[in-house]
């Protein structure tokens, strides 16, 4: 496979991934430029033993791991252009507000959990890769892919079922 190749049929992985590792949107391109010099450098060595999204996903945790250190202190400013466009009143204007609130829900109750967790649970719940898969790709034992993904699972619904409650209980 060619890296043309693989970027084409990959980007999108790699794009969700990222996101879904935590970093944030306002650095997803520069995150998943990251990812593709890498694989551009280390192609030649990808043994096809493991699948190809295995390997991208262990890119992607080192390029959002190494994002997080690197920022000390972000402060994203919300465009009001996106709450104008939602304000007309429209039945589909709400829908997409609730839409982007449940997802903003989602992405707060995963950045609460453990990154190790994170990659896990992501693997896992959103991307349908088996234990033994998780396993090889990150080079660690199944038993500690099972126990990842069981405190991944407490720890999410935890904080989601919490903020939910909060909330509901805002007037």
């Amino acid at each position: 496979m060619t890296f043309e190749e693989l970027y084409d049929a990959q980007f999108d992985f790699v794009w969700r991934s990222l996101r879904r590792l935590g970093v944030p949107a306002s650095d997803l391109e520069d995150s998943a430029q990251e990812v593709f010099m890498t694989v551009h450098r280390r192609l030649a060595e990808f043994e096809p033993r493991a699948k190809v999204t295995t390997w991208l996903f262990k890119i992607c945790m080192r390029a959002a791991r190494d994002r997080r250190r690197r920022a000390h202190v972000r402060r994203e400013l919300l465009d009001a252009r996106d709450f104008d466009a939602l304000a007309d009143g429209a039945p589909d204007a709400m829908s997409e507000l609730e839409r982007r609130q449940d997802l903003e829900q989602f992405d707060a109750a995963l950045d609460a959990m453990d990154f190790d967790q994170r990659a896990v649970f992501v693997l896992f719940e959103l991307e349908s890769q088996s234990c033994e898969e998780i396993a090889s790709g990150l080079g660690i034992p199944v038993g500690t892919v099972y126990s990842r993904l069981h405190k991944a699972r407490g720890e999410f619904q935890r904080v989601y079922e919490r903020m939910t409650r909060d909330k509901g209980a805002r007037p």
